[in-house]
């Protein structure tokens, strides 16, 4: 097929696709060098999730995440993005991307591409460019560039940090080699930040919406949402000042949340809308959540990520606000609430509900990404009862109305991988801040797809980050089939909730027990989940799925059941 024949293809086949599809979506995350290796070269590629498609749709979800595939040097597992607008050639090519999304429309999955606006990486053409030019050229406005402090010029412009850890700012070479500006990065250093104050800046990104929209993307997850916009007016508040003024919840920080971010997002609103039907997005936005629904606004972007049950503990009255307080967050801004649990940025939650409270995580606060992860010793895991409040909370969220984000290796049951190796190690959250955080490759180690081989069947070559030998028995082929399997019941579970979801609305039933949640949906079907160690009677009803064994009319304890 010619590349224009598949683009028309792929454009055609969403022509009569419900509009509001994405509003009770089950949503599953890639994170593409990560899932499946069809060239044996250790990496995951576009081509290894194509031939994985049929698995995808027997799983029963409505569409994929794919985390960044651009070119990338991987400072930052592919969030430092040399071109917007390509494949990196060691995941593919745009044949490749093409031939991935005509095979997960083909089977009813719809496609969702993270893109990276906040910043660029130091290896993009217009970064090289920045360097090559002068103070003060067109060039460097597209990012932020500073001249230093002190006579010399050699300090930073302020004493900002990174989320990575160390100065937010790095001094470079002026073209004729001597010490020049200071450009700015709230990440890492190869993550200059973009100056959205450029209009060139806003139209290329523009461009790039409808680059990919036109290939058949049926939606976007944007990075970092609530970073674009920033005010460098001088003298720049100090990290104190920053924290003394409270400037987090009111719009008025320096680069998170500012009011004017939601200029940029109405112009993305009014390019999605040119598609029939209109390509949605989600933002990344680690704000307060008072400030949320802007985001999630028809005019924005439409939906907005809310991490607060991934923040929480597995504890009834914390889920029961939450869930409260979003549903209504979402009922006002026209939005579906969504829900997530696991993604790559954090401890995956059949391990963090199998340490102590609080274990395998910290917070940071407004950094952009919230949760990076905390070391907690391996004796400290009750690795079988994480996983047993795993699937009860997973079977929990798959009630709520919303969205639901599923991570890769989730419905295999993946634990947290702790025994990487330093020498193995690739998040640069580890080597920026070792001995305090341990990083994010322990949910990034690549999926087992059979029970033994080199790399339990991700590809022949190897995997790029060292898998365990437990991975084995968590494996997508001994788990296949296999009755009470967290497979065959993440299988069992999707398909009830497509058939069973309805209007986003639900009612809350009396228990008389703090430890149970029971609620109703549309059409009388109802999850009761027992957050505590004991068992309880379960109410009237059909059992149409669980999420462990039951005792005949009893409900154990860390369980959810669906009745009718």
């Amino acid at each position: 097929m010619s590349n224009t024949a598949t683009l028309a293809t792929l454009s055609g086949s969403n022509l009569s696709a419900d509009p509001n599809w994405w509003r009770q979506a089950s949503v599953y995350q890639i994170y593409p060098r990560s899932f499946s290796d069809s060239n044996g070269d250790g990496l995951g590629d576009i081509r290894g999730i194509t031939a994985k498609v049929p698995y995808l749709k027997k799983l029963g979800i409505d569409a994929v995440w794919l985390s960044p595939f651009y070119p990338s040097a991987l400072a930052d597992g592919g969030y430092d993005v040399d071109d917007y607008r390509d494949v990196d050639p060691k995941l593919g090519s745009l044949a490749d991307f093409d031939g991935m999304s005509a095979a997960l429309h083909a089977a009813g999955i719809k496609l969702i591409a993270d893109i990276v606006p906040n910043h660029s990486s130091n290896r993009h053409a217009w970064f090289k460019e920045a360097l090559a030019s002068p103070r003060g050229s067109a060039a460097r406005e597209r990012y932020i560039f500073r001249d230093g402090l002190g006579p010399d010029g050699g300090l930073p412009p302020s004493d900002w940090e990174s989320v990575f850890g160390g100065p937010a700012w790095e001094r470079i070479t002026e073209p004729d080699g001597t010490p020049g500006q200071w450009y700015m990065h709230i990440f890492a250093k190869e993550q200059p930040d973009l100056n959205w104050s450029s209009r060139e800046i806003r139209d290329d990104f523009l461009k790039t919406l409808r680059f990919w929209s036109d290939r058949g993307v049926d939606g976007f997850r944007v990075d970092v949402a609530h970073a674009l916009t920033k005010d460098l007016t001088e003298p720049l508040l100090s990290r104190v000042e920053l924290s003394l003024e409270g400037t987090a919840t009111d719009g008025s920080h320096p680069f998170w949340d500012r009011d004017e971010v939601h200029e940029i997002y109405a112009e993305w609103r009014e390019v999605f809308n040119e598609y029939s039907p209109p390509r949605t997005a989600v933002a990344e936005a680690w704000v307060h959540a008072s400030r949320r629904g802007r985001y999630a606004s028809p005019q924005g972007l439409g939906q907005a990520f809310n991490f607060d049950l991934l923040q929480a503990d597995f504890d009834a009255g914390a889920f029961r606000e939450i869930i409260t307080r979003n549903l209504a967050e979402a009922a006002v801004s026209g939005a579906s609430s969504t829900w997530v649990f696991s993604n790559h940025d954090v401890v995956r939650h059949a391990t963090r509900y199998g340490l102590p409270k609080g274990g395998g995580r910290h917070a940071k606060g407004q950094d952009g990404k919230g949760w990076l992860l905390a070391g907690a010793p391996a004796g400290e895991l009750d690795a079988g009862l994480g996983l047993r409040r795993a699937r009860a909370a997973t079977l929990l969220m798959l009630a709520l109305p919303g969205s639901a984000y599923l991570y890769q290796g989730e419905e295999l049951g993946l634990q947290e991988v702790t025994e990487i190796p330093d020498a193995a190690r690739q998040d640069p959250a580890f080597f920026r801040n070792k001995g305090v955080e341990i990083g994010r490759d322990g949910c990034r180690v690549p999926l087992p797809w059979t029970p033994d081989g080199a790399s339990f069947g991700f590809g022949d070559g190897g995997a790029h980050l060292p898998q365990p030998a437990w991975f084995g028995r968590y494996a997508v082929a001994a788990q296949d089939g296999a009755e009470g399997s967290t497979l065959e019941f993440y299988r069992q579970a999707l398909r009830l909730r497509r058939e069973l979801q309805g209007a986003e609305e639900l009612e809350w039933l009396d228990t008389g027990n703090a430890g149970v949640l029971h609620f109703r949906r549309p059409g009388g079907w109802q999850s009761v989940t027992n957050f505590g160690g004991g068992a309880v009677g379960l109410p009237a009803g059909t059992v149409l799925v669980s999420s462990g064994p039951l005792d005949g009319r009893l409900l154990p304890g860390n369980t959810t059941v669906w009745l009718r």
